[in-house]
C-alpha cells in the first residue's frame, strides 16, 4: 500500500513539490494536503493586482479543487492544524485526525505584527491572503499604510488605483531600505507622491484609533482603514509545540530534512543555516530538491542564488539585486538622469558585481543578474554598459517593467538566427528576451560540424558574433534545460527549479538523433553525432581505436564517415537501404557516389541490417548482420535520421503530429496562440524538415509575425549541395522522376565519375528536379530554372552536357531570373534584395555579404551571387573597373602585371609607360609594394623613398604625437635572456615605453626621429634584425612552446614558426601578413584568427588560411590536413605570391579569398591542384624573395647618405620640442596637454636654410626657421615651405608625409591623417577651414632661403631653381 504523505500548507511552494513529485514517482504516495484557506491553490504574488481592479481572482488560481480530485489528492480546504505529534506519527486539524508516514511543513509565513494600542481593532489587517484583500475592498475612506517595503508600497499603490486616498508611513529614512540606497528611495517617495500617496518616511505608529491614526512625531492622520505590511514571520507554532527543531524557522538540511525522521519543511516556513527564504524563487528550487528526495531520486543540496527582487507597480520599474549599500572593500558606481529620473548604481567587489539598483530603466537587468549569478568580472564600464544610445528615448517614455517576457527555449542555429531577426525588427526592444540554451555552448554551425576534427574549437564554430547578447540586453543561459512547461501559469522550469514566466514562448528544441532500438545499442562505444559533447566522445575513443562503423547512409551518415575519416580510423558506412543516400540520389547518382566514396578508403555496405552489437571483452564491438555476416569494429556512430524534440511539448498539451513533431500553422503558431514552433522540432502540413535554410525562413516568418508584418511559411525548398568526403554532390527537386509523365536525360562520364540527372515536366518546358555527383558546377543555376519554372531551352539535355567548343550558353543566366528569385536560401535573399544592395553602393563581394548576408551561410551561392551582383552593376552603366586612382587606369592586379612582365623597376618608368600625373599617397605606395614584392631593392634608393609612406621610410611606426616605435623581430616568440637584457637596456639607455604585443614581440615607443639609427644599432649589435612591424608585411609568426616542453603538444610548433618567419620576413604584400603555428589542438597561438594559421597534428600539419582578428574578425578555414613542413611551405609560397598578384590594394586575405569566384575550393584548386599552371612559378616568385632579403637597417646603418634624413630638422640638432612626456606606471607616455611656448621668427627677412640638394627629390624634410618648425617640400625642381605641424594634432610631421598631385594641383598628403594640402598655399583639399601657414621661399646659387613672414592667403609660395 503506497506511504501516506502528508502536507501541511496549500501555498506555491507545497504544491510546487506535490506538481513535481506527482511526475517523477506518480504511484508512490497517497497524497493528502491540507490548507487554512478555502481556496484552491493561488498566486500571492498576484494579490496586489486583484487589490488594485487589476485581475480577478481567478486569474491568480493555480490550481482549482477539481484539480486535486484528477491527480489524486485528498485536499481538505479550509481546516487549520491544531497539533502533531510525532511519536504517534498524527496530526489534529480543527475537524479530524490524521496519521502519516511522511510529513512535509508548507506552512508559509504570517505578518508580522507589531505591538501598537488599537491593533486588534477590525479595521487593521495584513497583506498576505485573500481574505485580507477582501476584508480591505470592503472598506472606505482614507487608508493607512505601515511598512514602506515591498508589500506595503504595492498595497499603497492598489489601493490608490482604487481611488482611496492613502498615506504610506515607513519608519526608514527613505523607502524599499532593504533594496535602495537613499537617492533611489527617494526617487521613489517621489513617484509615490506624484500618484496622490502622501509618503512619511522616519515615522511610525503610535496609536491606532476608530478612525485616526497617531504617528510618532505627534501627527494625526485619519485612518477607516490600517494596513500593516512591516514584514512577515515564518509560520511554526504547529511544530514548534510538536518539538519539531525551530529557531527563526523550522530548522532543516539542504535537502530540507528536519532533524527527527521522516519530516520535512520547505518555503517560507524553513530555515537554512541561519537563512530564512521570503523570495518565491529559492522557495520553488526547494521543492524541486524535496520532490526528488521524497521520490527517493536525491539531486544537489539546495543553495540559494541571486535572484533580485523587482516592485510589482504599474509604471514604476525598479530593479535591486546583492548588495546596495557601502560595505568595507566594495566600490559603488552610480549613475543618474534628471531629465527621465532613470537612476543606476553598481556594487563591486574584487571586480565583480555584488550587487546593483535600477530605478526607471530596468533593461539591464538581466544582463546584471547574469554577470551577478556567475561571478563574472566586470569593469567601471559596466554601469553604461547595457545602456545603448538607439534606445534612450524609447527608454525614458516606455514602461521598461512591463516589457511582455518572451522565453525562447532551444539556442541552435534556427533559435539563434530567430534572435538575429528580432533584433533586426527592433524587437528586442519590445520584448524582455530570455534564451535556453542546454548545451554547454552558445549556439553553433552544426553544418560544418565535423570541422572540429580537423582543428576548429567551439569559438571557432560560434554563431554568436561578440558582446552580441549583451549589446541586445538579451538573457542567455547556456547549459541549463527547461523541463516544464505550465501553461496555466504561463512559465517555465529548469532542472535546477528556476521558473520563467512568460507571455509569448518559442519552442526551437530542434531534434535528436535517431538510434535504432538494436540490442546493444547503448554499449559505451556506441555513439551518437549531434553535438560537440558527443564529438568530444567520439574523439576521445578515436584516439585508441583503429576502425569505425557509421550506421546510416544519408547525408548525416556520410557526414560521420567523414569525421572518422578525418580522425584516421579505417572507416565502413552501413546502411539498411539498397543505396546510399536514397532520399536524394536515385540509382544512377547513389551508384557513382559510391565508387567515389570507396576510392577513398571507405567501405560501404548497403542492404545491410544491424540485428545485433556485441560488446566484447575489449570494450570493441561486433555487429552482427541479418545476413549471418559480422563487422568488427572499435566504436559506431549511430547516424540514422533524426526526430523532432518534441517531449516539452507533449508534457504541456500542444498539439503533435502521429509520428511527432509540434504542429504549426503558417505563421509557426501551435495549438497555443501565445506558444510558437520553428525548425527541426515543428511540423508544418505533416512534414519535418531536417535543413538548416527552412529552419532560418521560419524564424523569419515568426519573426515577421511578431512584428506585425504579413508573413507565411509556404513550404522550403529541399535541395541541397554539399561535399561529401571530398566529392561534390546535389539534390534537387523531383530526383526520383515519381511526378506523372516526367521524362529524364543522364549523362555520364565513366572516367572522371561524373554522374548527372534532369527530370523535366512531360511537356518538356519545366525542370523538376536533378541529380548531380561529382560536379555540381550546374547547381545554382538550375535550381533557379527549377524554382522560378523558367521554360527550359529546345535541347534540355543541353544543361548537363560538356559545352562544346563555339556553343551558345546553356541558358539565360541570371538576367532572366525574376527580382523574386530567392539567390540565397539559408538568409532569404533574393535577387531583388541583392540588387538594391548594388544599387545603394555594394560594388564587391565583401560589402554585400556584410549588407545581405547572402553566401555567408553555407556559401552554395556565392557563384550565382557574384553573377546577380556584375550583372546589376553593368544594368546601371557602371564599368566595373578597379583604377587605383586618377594617375593609373589600372587595377592593383594589372600593375602588378604590368611591373612584372615590362620588368619595369622604377615608379618614374611605370607613370611614363602606363600613368599620368606625379602620382599620389594611393599609387605610390602601392607601387614600391609592388617594386618590393618583385625585386626587393632596399627601399631608401633615391628612386624609391619618395613612394614610402613615412612607417618604411623610417623604418618604424609613427604615433600620434610624431615619434615612432621600434620592434625587433623575435622569430617565434623565442628570446634569449640576453636578448631580453639587450632589448631592456636599450629602452632604459633612450628612455622608451616598452610593451609585450599581442604577436610575441617587443614594442619600445617613445623614439625622436633623429634616435631611430642610435636605438637599431644597438639592437643590431645585440644581435637583433627590423621586424618590418612598420610595413604591408609579414608582422609576425606566433607559436606555443609545443612539443618541447608542453606535455600537450605533438609537433615542435616554435622551431616550424621560426622557420616559417625567417623565410617570410619581409616579403611585401597588399596588405599585412600575420601567422602562427600551435602545437596541438589546444590553440594557444591563436592560429585560427591569422592570415596563415599552423595547427599540429598526430600526422603532421594542419593548414588554415584567410583569417584575421582585428576591427572584423574572421575565423581562418581549413585549406589541407596532416601536411609535412615541406608540402605545407610550397602551398604557403603558391598562396602568399596568388595573394600578392590578385589581391585589390589594401585588402585581407580573408577579404581576397572572399572575392574570388568559388571562394576556398577555388583556392584550393590553384594552389594544391595547380590548375592554372602556375605553381612552379610562384614558387620561383617566393624563393626570389627569400633569397634577396635584406635587414633594412643594416642597409641603412652602412649608408651615410640615407643616415642624413633620420633628422628631425635639417639645419639645427635641437631636440623636437614637440615631444613631451609624462610619468605614469613607472614609464614614459605622451603628455596629455603638451606646452609649447610661441617659438620666435628670424629678425632678418630671409634665412639660408640648406642647399637644395639637402631636400630629397619628390619628398619632404624637416627644418627650422629661427625657432618655428617647418617642412621644406621639393617638387621636381620647385622648393614650397609649408608649417611642419599637423592640423588637429600637436606632431610636427608635415615634411614626412607624401608628395603628389590632384587633378594636376601639387598637394602634400600628411602622414598622420591622410590630409590632403595644396603646396601653392597650405589649404586643405578636404576642407576650406584646415589650412597651413606658407612661406616664401627663394633659391639663390643652389641655396634655399625662406622668409620671415608667411604668405598672405592665395598669395604663391613657389620658388623655381635659378
Amino acid at each position: 500500500m503506497p506511504e501516506h504523505l502528508v502536507v501541511i500548507g496549500n501555498g506555491m511552494a507545497g504544491m510546487r513539490m506535490v506538481e513535481t513529485l506527482l511526475q517523477l514517482a506518480p504511484e508512490r504516495y497517497r497524497i493528502t494536503v491540507i490548507g487554512s484557506e478555502a481556496q484552491g491553490n493561488y498566486n500571492r504574488i498576484q494579490l496586489s493586482p486583484v487589490l488594485g481592479g487589476e485581475k480577478s481572482f481567478q486569474d491568480t488560481l493555480i490550481h482549482a479543487p477539481e484539480w486535486y480530485q484528477q491527480q489524486g489528492i485528498r485536499l481538505l480546504a479550509g481546516e487549520k492544524v491544531l497539533a502533531v505529534d510525532v511519536q504517534q506519527r498524527q496530526l489534529t486539524t480543527e475537524r479530524r485526525r490524521l496519521n502519516w508516514d511522511r510529513l512535509v511543513f508548507a506552512t508559509g509565513a504570517e505578518p508580522r505584527l507589531p505591538a501598537i494600542p488599537g491593533i486588534e481593532q477590525p479595521h487593521v489587517g495584513g497583506f498576505r491572503t485573500l481574505r485580507d484583500v477582501e476584508r480591505m475592498l470592503a472598506l472606505d475612506g482614507p487608508v493607512v499604510v505601515l511598512g514602506g517595503g515591498l508589500l506595503g508600497i504595492e498595497a499603497a499603490a492598489a489601493l490608490r488605483l482604487r481611488g482611496r486616498e492613502v498615506t504610506l508611513v515607513h519608519r526608514h529614512r527613505w523607502l524599499l531600505d532593504r533594496q535602495l540606497d537613499e537617492t533611489a528611495g527617494g526617487l521613489l517617495a517621489k513617484a509615490l507622491t506624484q500618484r496622490g500617496i502622501r509618503c512619511r518616511p522616519g515615522a511610525g505608529i503610535r496609536c491606532i484609533h476608530s478612525d485616526s491614526v497617531t504617528l510618532t512625531s505627534g501627527e494625526t492622520l485619519p485612518a477607516s482603514d490600517v494596513v500593516i505590511a512591516i514584514g512577515v514571520q515564518p509560520a511554526i507554532a504547529v511544530a514548534r509545540k510538536a518539538g519539531i527543531p525551530c529557531a527563526q524557522g523550522i530548522l532543516v538540511d539542504r535537502q530540507l530534512r528536519s532533524a527527527l525522521p521522516g519530516i520535512w519543511a520547505l518555503g517560507e516556513c524553513c530555515e537554512i543555516s541561519g537563512e530564512t527564504f521570503g523570495l518565491l524563487a529559492p522557495c520553488l528550487a526547494q521543492a524541486e530538491v524535496l520532490a526528488h528526495q521524497l521520490a527517493d531520486m536525491p539531486i544537489a543540496d539546495f543553495h540559494p542564488q541571486a535572484q533580485g527582487t523587482r516592485l510589482k507597480v504599474t509604471g514604476i520599474d525598479i530593479f535591486s539585486v546583492g548588495e546596495t549599500g557601502s560595505a568595507p572593500g566594495s566600490r559603488s558606481l552610480t549613475a543618474s538622469d534628471p531629465l527621465s529620473q532613470h537612476y543606476r548604481r553598481l556594487v563591486l567587489r574584487d571586480g565583480k558585481l555584488t550587487g546593483a539598483i535600477l530605478y526607471g530603466d530596468t533593461s539591464a537587468a538581466a544582463s546584471l543578474l547574469q554577470h551577478l549569478q556567475r561571478s563574472a568580472p566586470v569593469t567601471e564600464g559596466a554601469l553604461f554598459g547595457f545602456t545603448y544610445p538607439d534606445r534612450q528615448s524609447e527608454a525614458a517614455e516606455s514602461k521598461a517593467m512591463n516589457k511582455p517576457v518572451m522565453v525562447v527555449i532551444g539556442h541552435g542555429m534556427v533559435g539563434h538566427y530567430f534572435l538575429e531577426q528580432l533584433v533586426n525588427k527592433q524587437l528586442h526592444l519590445r520584448y524582455q528576451l530570455v534564451v535556453y540554451g542546454e548545451e554547454p555552448h552558445s549556439a553553433y554551425d552544426r553544418v560544418h560540424l565535423s570541422d572540429y576534427f580537423s582543428g576548429r574549437d567551439a569559438q571557432a564554430l560560434s554563431l554568436v558574433s561578440e558582446d552580441f547578447f549583451t549589446r541586445h540586453d538579451i538573457e542567455l543561459r547556456c547549459h541549463e534545460k527547461v523541463t516544464h512547461i505550465d501553461r496555466q501559469r504561463r512559465c517555465v522550469r529548469d532542472s535546477s527549479g528556476r521558473e520563467m514566466a512568460w507571455d509569448r514562448l518559442v519552442l526551437a528544441t530542434g531534434s535528436y538523433a535517431f538510434v535504432p532500438p538494436i540490442p546493444g545499442f547503448d554499449a559505451d562505444n556506441c555513439f551518437v553525432y549531434r553535438t560537440l559533447t558527443d564529438l568530444d566522445a567520439i574523439g576521445a575513443r578515436a584516439a585508441s581505436a583503429r576502425r569505425g562503423v557509421v550506421i546510416g547512409g544519408g547525408l548525416l551518415g556520410l557526414e560521420a564517415a567523414n569525421a572518422l575519416k578525418t580522425l584516421g580510423l579505417e572507416t565502413h558506412v552501413v546502411e539498411f537501404a539498397p543505396r546510399l543516400m536514397a532520399v536524394q540520389l536515385d540509382e544512377g547518382g547513389a551508384q557513382m557516389l559510391r565508387r567515389k566514396i570507396e576510392a577513398l578508403g571507405v567501405t560501404v555496405h548497403t542492404a545491410t541490417e544491424t540485428r545485433e552489437i556485441e560488446t566484447l571483452a575489449d570494450g570493441s564491438l561486433r555487429l552482427h548482420f541479418a545476413d549471418g555476416g559480422t563487422l568488427h569494429s572499435d566504436l559506431v556512430l549511430f547516424s540514422a535520421g533524426i526526430r523532432p524534440r518534441d517531449e516539452l511539448a507533449r508534457e504541456a498539451g500542444l498539439t503533435l503530429g502521429p509520428r511527432g513533431g509540434i504542429v504549426i500553422d503558417d505563421g509557426c503558431r501551435t495549438s497555443d496562440p501565445d506558444i510558437a514552433a520553428i525548425g527541426e522540432c515543428a511540423l508544418w502540413q505533416g512534414q519535418i524538415f531536417g535543413l538548416v535554410a527552412p529552419g532560418y525562413q521560419m524564424a523569419r516568418v515568426l519573426a515577421s509575425t511578431l512584428a506585425d508584418e504579413p508573413a507565411a511559411f509556404t513550404g522550403a525548398d529541399m535541395s541541397t549541395k554539399l561535399k561529401l568526403l571530398g566529392v561534390d554532390v546535389a539534390s534537387l527537386g523531383d530526383a526520383h522522376g515519381r511526378s506523372e509523365g516526367s521524362q529524364s536525360y543522364h549523362w555520364t562520364n565513366g572516367p572522371q565519375e561524373i554522374y548527372k540527372k534532369i527530370v523535366v515536366s512531360a511537356d518538356g518546358k519545366r525542370l523538376l528536379g536533378a541529380v548531380l555527383v561529382g560536379d555540381s558546377s550546374e547547381y545554382s543555376e538550375l535550381q533557379q530554372m527549377m524554382l522560378n519554372a523558367i521554360p527550359l531551352p529546345p535541347q534540355p539535355e543541353s544543361l548537363i552536357l560538356p559545352r562544346t567548343s563555339g556553343a551558345p550558353t546553356k541558358a539565360l543566366g541570371v538576367a532572366a531570373l525574376p527580382e523574386s528569385a530567392q539567390i540565397c536560401s539559408c538568409h532569404n535573399v533574393s535577387k531583388g534584395d541583392i540588387c538594391h544592395a548594388v544599387s545603394n553602393g555594394c560594388g564587391d563581394m565583401a560589402s554585400l555579404k556584410s549588407v545581405t548576408k547572402a553566401a555567408t551561410g553555407c556559401g552554395g551561392c556565392s557563384a550565382l551571387v557574384k553573377q546577380v551582383m556584375e550583372h546589376q552593376l553593368a544594368a546601371q552603366g557602371v564599368e566595373v573597373r578597379k583604377d587605383v586612382c586618377e594617375h593609373f587606369a589600372w587595377s592593383r592586379q594589372q600593375l602588378y602585371h604590368l611591373v612584372r612582365v615590362g620588368r619595369i623597376k622604377t615608379f618614374e618608368q611605370l607613370l611614363t609607360q602606363h600613368g599620368r600625373g606625379h602620382g599620389c599617397e594611393i599609387c605610390k605606395p602601392l607601387a614600391a609594394s609592388i617594386f618590393a614584392s618583385c625585386w626587393n631593392d632596399y627601399l631608401l634608393k633615391p628612386q624609391h623613398l619618395p613612394l614610402q609612406e613615412t612607417n618604411d621610410r623610417y623604418f618604424a611606426n609613427i604615433q600620434k604625437d610624431g615619434s615612432y616605435s621600434v620592434v625587433p623581430r623575435i622569430p617565434g616568440g623565442e628570446i634569449t635572456p640576453q636578448g631580453l637584457i639587450a632589448i631592456g637596456q636599450v629602452a632604459e639607455r633612450f628612455n622608451l615605453y616598452s610593451k609585450i604585443t599581442g604577436g610575441q614581440r617587443i614594442d619600445l615607443f617613445g623614439a625622436a626621429l633623429d634616435q631611430l639609427p642610435a636605438i637599431w644599432q644597438a639592437l643590431l649589435d645585440a644581435g637583433f634584425e627590423t621586424g618590418h612591424a612598420y610595413g604591408k608585411s609579414l608582422r609576425t609568426v606566433k607559436s606555443c612552446v609545443g612539443s618541447s616542453w608542453c606535455r600537450y603538444g605533438v609537433q615542435d610548433s616554435t622551431g616550424f614558426a621560426i622557420q616559417l618567419e625567417n623565410r617570410y620576413k619581409g616579403l611585401r604584400a597588399p596588405h599585412k601578413i600575420k601567422m602562427a603555428v600551435s602545437g596541438c589542438t589546444r590553440e594557444c597561438a591563436e592560429a585560427q584568427s591569422k592570415d596563415i594559421g599552423v595547427i599540429a597534428t598526430e600526422n603532421g600539419w594542419n593548414l588554415y588560411v584567410c583569417g584575421n582578428g582585428g576591427m572584423k574578425p574572421r575565423h581562418a578555414d581549413l585549406f589541407a590536413s596532416d601536411l609535412d613542413e615541406q608540402t605545407l611551405i610550397r602551398y604557403v609560397d603558391r598562396l602568399l605570391m596568388f595573394y600578392i598578384r590578385t589581391a585589390d590594394r589594401l585588402q585581407r586575405t580573408s577579404v581576397w579569398m572572399d572575392n574570388l569566384e568559388g571562394g576556398l575550393e577555388y583556392l584550393r584548386e590553384v594552389v594544391i591542384h595547380d590548375s592554372l599552371g602556375i605553381g612552379a612559378e610562384l614558387e620561383q616568385e617566393m624563393q626570389q624573395v627569400v633569397d634577396s632579403w635584406q635587414c633594412e637597417w643594416r642597409t641603412t646603418l652602412a649608408s651615410p647618405d640615407r643616415l642624413r634624413l633620420f633628422r628631425a630638422t635639417l639645419n639645427s640638432d635641437e631636440p623636437d620640442e614637440t615631444l613631451q612626456w609624462q610619468r605614469e606606471r613607472g614609464q614614459i607616455r605622451p603628455a596629455t596637454a603638451p606646452q609649447t611656448g610661441t617659438l620666435p621668427l628670424p629678425q632678418e627677412p630671409w634665412s639660408d636654410i640648406c642647399t637644395l640638394e639637402a631636400i630629397p627629390p619628390q619628398a619632404g624634410i624637416g627644418a627650422r626657421l629661427g625657432g618655428q618648425r617647418i617642412a621644406l617640400f621639393r617638387f621636381d625642381d620647385v622648393i614650397y615651405a609649408l608649417d611642419d605641424n599637423e592640423p588637429g594634432t600637436n606632431a610636427s610631421v608635415m615634411s614626412r608625409g607624401i608628395l603628389g598631385d590632384a587633378a594636376g594641383e601639387p598637394i602634400v598628403i600628411s602622414p598622420l591623417y591622410k590630409q590632403r594640402f595644396r603646396l601653392r598655399d597650405g589649404i586643405a583639399l578636404d576642407g576650406a577651414d584646415l589650412q597651413l601657414r606658407c612661406w616664401p621661399v627663394r633659391i639663390v646659387s643652389g641655396r634655399v632661403l625662406v622668409g620671415s613672414e608667411p604668405l598672405a592667403v592665395g598669395r604663391l609660395s613657389v620658388a623655381e631653381a635659378s
